[in-house]
């Protein structure tokens, strides 16, 4: 098997895994659901509102796309609408197959029609998944501190004001980490190959070759300018994604404000970053039920209208425009799925001194 190749069988674990959790998450989202009201809710949605919230949806991937060239500026110059077809590619790997191929896809695609490298490419995208995790978590505290924000909120029986103390403990340890890894990149690159030295080679090796392309994206964060820069586009990416939300509730008359916007836009993105079935089917609108039933006091039938009607209203386009553009290239889904096992294998490649 080659070094940067993933075992059949550690992907088929991995998607029956999110397969299964999607299906156990899926159950509990439709438990004491009314199919026949929840039909009529979709009926009765505002065409116009709705359509409206899914081309806003839809643009969140073209701005994706423009602060995309702020992450690679360190590296190439890049144009915007092969930037904006490899995010299309992307998210249409993740909504279509299994083992979340999104960013390795993105990767793969964007090194086929700009002068980047597949290893280039892909650190950028673990960087831009940074950026996005500090800007939903600082959303998801900015709702929670707005007036509009329902006092009192808990999931499971759990205080969300402890939940929230909790991401803010992860999330500062990531920010402890990366600024060692700005600092001491080599160096923790050897500390993790000796922590991970006793797991088997297919899981050992993708955690390394991840950190190495991270390390290779993280030349943005070194000019305070791109930094900046690349912080506002994140802010610019979600709340554009958080005026989709607010125009869907709008259309299916949902109480809920740009704050509750904010919030379950947040709460969802934080959610999908667990194990799931292609497409986030079944986190999504279980997603869905923890912040707008149980959080925001929303009656159950419309928010489940809400949740499958704008889920599948966003699945479709970026779905749609990815395969336009992967036909475009002259690719085929069973090459996206090789693309993975292609940026791992680049990773190596580049960093020969870390492949043993």
């Amino acid at each position: 098997m080659r070094a940067g190749a993933r075992s059949p069988r550690l992907l088929d674990w991995k998607a029956a895994l999110g397969i299964g959790l999607s299906l156990a998450l899926l159950y509990f989202a439709l438990r004491g659901v009314d199919a026949a009201a929840v039909l009529e809710q979709l009926r009765l949605a505002d065409p116009f509102l709705f359509l409206g919230s899914i081309f806003l949806a839809t643009a969140v991937f073209l701005v994706r796309a423009w602060r995309w060239r702020l992450l690679l500026q360190p590296i190439a110059a890049t144009a915007l609408r092969p930037r904006f077809a490899a995010t299309t590619i992307g998210y249409m790997a993740t909504n279509l197959l299994p083992a979340r191929m999104g960013e390795f896809a993105r990767a793969y695609a964007l090194s086929r029609m700009q002068p980047v490298s597949m290893v280039a490419s892909f650190g950028s995208l673990v960087v831009e998944r940074l950026f996005d995790g500090f800007t939903v978590v600082a959303f998801l505290f900015l709702a929670m501190a707005l007036p509009a924000f329902p006092g009192g909120g808990a999931v499971g029986g759990r205080n969300l004001e402890a939940a929230a103390a909790v991401v803010t403990v992860v999330f500062g340890s990531v920010g402890v980490v990366l600024v060692a890894m700005v600092l001491w990149p080599r160096r923790l690159v050897r500390l993790v190959e000796s922590a991970v030295r006793l797991l088997p080679r297919p899981l050992r090796r993708p955690l390394v070759d991840v950190l190495e392309a991270f390390l290779d994206g993280l030349a943005v964060l070194r000019q305070p300018r791109l930094l900046v820069y690349s912080a506002l586009w994140s802010a610019a990416v979600w709340l554009v994604g958080a005026a989709a939300y607010w125009l869907a509730f709008l259309a299916f008359g949902l109480p809920v404000g740009f704050t509750g916007a904010l919030f379950l836009q947040s709460l969802i993105a934080l959610a999908v970053a667990l194990p799931s079935a292609p497409g986030f089917f079944g986190i999504y609108e279980a997603g869905v039920r923890v912040g707008l039933v149980e959080i925001w006091g929303v009656e159950l039938n419309p928010a489940l209208s809400f949740a499958i009607g704008f889920h599948i209203g966003g699945f479709i386009p970026v779905t749609a425009i990815g395969l336009y553009y992967l036909w475009r290239l002259g690719l085929s889904l069973r090459e996206v799925e090789r693309s993975e096992a292609l940026v791992e294998e680049a990773v190596e490649a580049e960093h020969p001194e870390t492949a043993g």
